[in-house]
């Protein structure tokens, strides 16, 4: 079987083996697919051209950064409704310049409160998970009350002229973008849900690349919010016609559930990694993974191993294993378990952690420490030097699937991520928030804004965080460089569901790892395979405190753009 798989792994690597490794561009970056993007004023990053046009815009006219980051939010849940939509959850870390200080916001939904965990498993039967489609996933979507507490805050110009663009585009249509047009073709399973086909689909089709959308739904669903305020949305004709929809298909999320619903303003949580701040959000999210990961690696001198050297990938794997098995372990709504987040980001804690690694071999098994006590992502910072560090999402693709008569949108299954097992931190109540993937990030340098960033894709996620950093500090890539580089990514079976990884996960590397270094890697007991595409996505704004200008960089594999002027 070991044959089998290095015979593959030389198949599909070693074409493109060396990639990237001779520098033979003008700059001599050797990954870099552009040039960052430079600009004195504003900044965008999103994955949608015109949605970073919209966030332009809006910063043009005088809004701030997180009007824009509202406007382009809005955007995308039309134009990329395959990682995000108002049916979904928000979190976003904010820089405010005159303040120097973050602010986090978590606007995560909770699970319905008429639905109790004995009532949940009597729905599921001999089921041992949450389905990932259908009523039973859906919790409250934050995402609406999550702009208007960002708004509240930090806003300056009207909701409605925030939302006038994406309502605009809704009304008259805009043309699928290649990637998104793939991800929404793979989407079409689920026209079996009620609502769906008629919301999303085209003559019983997904739109195609190039061809012009229109969901006049979503126009009057946000123009109804752009005029009514988030009670629209939690309190109006928005929420009663969730309820009746999830009355009548067999559903438990409720009129008063939305109504009921806030979000919550959190402090965030940082580690030093040799000079540079990472900062992320505490749980229910996976964000003090990236943490994780970075304080168990600061302990090793990855820059003299060398980028896509052996040891690079092999010590970034074991690293990720370790805090991943307290993901599963300690990770959840802190309303409703104690966890121990300044303990398992000290120094001290990595420390033992970090002793558990073997420099020659994988391990199989890995289990939490002893301590006491698909998405979209977008960036914007404005002319005063505010930054936010936006993440939204749907959870799977476009969610459940259920998809509310007449208001253009799906409601997230994010409920599915809850374990069944009573007694653990992530397990199943009613009113509580889910374990959730996903997180914005910020760093910073002096306490000077330095970059902020994120990488979709759910367990992704705090792999890829912590691979822009490593890849900035220890390896010398600028901002576009840094998310262009091949990525690694480590899957196992350590999930928030309480399960434990007892076969060592599986690693794949994407094209531009040397074969040489894929076999060692076997030899050393990781398996290696091959996985097509699903290595995040990437926007990141950086900041020159030294010329005072924005520096800009998009993922080279989503269909996105960074902009400025």
């Amino acid at each position: 079987m070991c044959s089998i798989r290095f015979i593959l792994c030389v198949f599909v690597f070693s074409s493109c083996a060396g990639f990237g490794l001779a520098q033979d561009r003008i700059t001599g970056l050797q990954f870099a697919t552009r040039s960052e993007v430079i600009a004195r004023h504003g900044m965008a990053a999103t994955s949608q051209p015109l949605a970073t046009q919209v966030a332009i815009d809006i910063l043009k006219q005088g809004g701030t950064a997180v009007d824009a980051a509202i406007a382009a939010n809005a955007t995308l849940g039309l134009m990329e409704p395959t990682g995000n939509g108002i049916g979904g959850d928000l979190f976003a870390i904010v820089w405010i310049n005159s303040e120097q200080r973050l602010y986090g916001l978590n606007a995560s939904g909770r699970s319905p409160q008429n639905l109790s965990l004995e009532k949940l498993t009597a729905e599921l039967g001999d089921r041992q998970s949450i389905p990932s489609l259908g009523p039973l996933p859906v919790s409250v979507p934050g995402c609406v009350d999550g702009w208007f507490e960002l708004h509240g805050r930090f806003g300056r110009l009207p909701m409605k002229d925030l939302l006038q663009p994406a309502i605009g585009y809704a009304k008259d249509g805009f043309p699928v973008s290649e990637v998104i047009a793939h991800y929404w073709k793979q989407s079409e399973f689920l026209r079996r849900f009620p609502g769906f086909a008629e919301t999303f689909l085209i003559d019983g089709k997904a739109p195609a690349k190039g061809q012009i959308f229109r969901n006049p739904r979503l126009a009057n669903t946000l123009t109804q919010i752009a005029t009514g305020g988030r009670d629209a949305f939690y309190r109006g004709d928005i929420a009663k016609k969730i309820d009746a929809y999830m009355k009548q298909h067999g559903g438990y999320l409720c009129y008063d559930d939305l109504a009921g619903h806030q979000s919550e303003w959190v402090e965030p949580v940082s580690i030093d990694y040799r000079g540079y701040r990472l900062w992320e959000l505490p749980p229910n999210g996976q964000g003090i993974a990236a943490l994780q990961i970075l304080g168990i690696l600061k302990g090793f001198d990855l820059k003299s191993m060398g980028y896509g050297s052996v040891d690079h990938v092999h010590y970034f794997t074991e690293a990720k294993k370790l805090a991943f098995e307290d993901r599963a372990r300690f990770y959840a709504d802190p309303n409703f378990s104690q966890i121990p987040v300044q303990e398992l980001v000290s120094d001290e804690y990595s420390a033992t952690r970090r002793k558990l690694i073997d420099p020659r071999r994988a391990a199989r098994r890995v289990d939490a420490g002893r301590v006491n006590g698909d998405t979209i992502y977008l960036t914007v910072a404005d002319n005063d030097r505010n930054m936010v560090s936006l993440i939204q999402s749907n959870y799977r693709g476009m969610g459940s699937g259920m998809c509310p008569a007449g208001l253009g949108f799906c409601l997230q299954d994010r409920g599915e991520l809850f374990d069944l097992t009573p007694d653990r931190p992530n397990s199943y109540a009613p009113g509580k928030r889910p374990f959730h993937t996903i997180i914005p990030a910020f760093v910073t340098k002096d306490d000077h804004p330095f970059l902020s960033f994120g990488v979709m894709g759910g367990a992704t996620q705090p792999q890829g965080h912590a691979q822009i950093m490593v890849n900035i500090v220890d390896f010398g890539m600028n901002f576009q460089e840094a998310g262009d580089a091949p990525r690694i990514l480590h899957s196992g079976s350590s999930q928030p569901t309480g399960e434990r990884m007892a076969d060592g996960g599986r690693l794949t590397l994407e094209s531009g790892f040397e074969y040489n270094v894929i076999r060692e890697l076997m030899g050393r007991g990781h398996s290696v395979g091959y996985n097509s595409g699903s290595y995040g996505g990437y926007q990141g704004i950086g900041y020159d405190v030294e010329n005072d200008v924005f520096l800009g960089a998009s993922e080279s594999r989503k269909d996105g753009q960074a902009a400025g002027y």
